[in-house]
C-alpha cells in the first residue's frame, strides 16, 4: 500500500529504542514508553499561505526527527505501525 500525505502532513515510522540500558538491565515491553524519534517516510506537498502559494516543508524523506509524545495519528500500513502528523508537531531534525 502506498500513502501520500496531503498538505503539510508527514508520514513517520517510529524508531524503536534499545531493549537494554547502558548498565545491562533489560526493559520489559510493559515498562517501555513510546519512542519520540522517527524516520520520515513521505511528505506532503506543503501548506498554502494567504496568497495561495504553496510553502514547502522543512523536512524531507529519510530525515530522522523528534516529535511530541502524543503527536500524530497512529495508522497501520501492511501491518507496520506508522504516524501521520502535521509539520508543526515536529520538534526538530536529528543530524548525524
Amino acid at each position: 500500500m502506498k500513502i501520500s500525505p496531503l498538505h503539510d502532513r508527514v508520514l513517520v515510522l517510529r524508531i524503536e529504542e534499545t531493549e537494554k540500558t547502558a548498565g545491562g538491565i533489560i526493559i520489559p515491553d510493559t515498562a517501555k514508553e513510546k519512542p519520540q524519534e522517527g524516520k520520515v517516510i513521505a511528505v506532503g506537498p506543503g501548506k498554502r499561505d494567504d496568497e495561495g502559494n504553496r510553502r514547502p516543508l522543512n523536512v524531507k524523506e529519510g530525515d530522522r526527527i523528534l516529535f511530541g509524545r502524543y503527536a500524530g495519528t497512529e495508522i497501520k500500513i501492511d501491518g507496520v505501525e506508522h504516524l501521520i502528523m502535521r509539520e508543526d508537531d515536529i520538534l526538530g531534525i536529528i543530524e548525524s
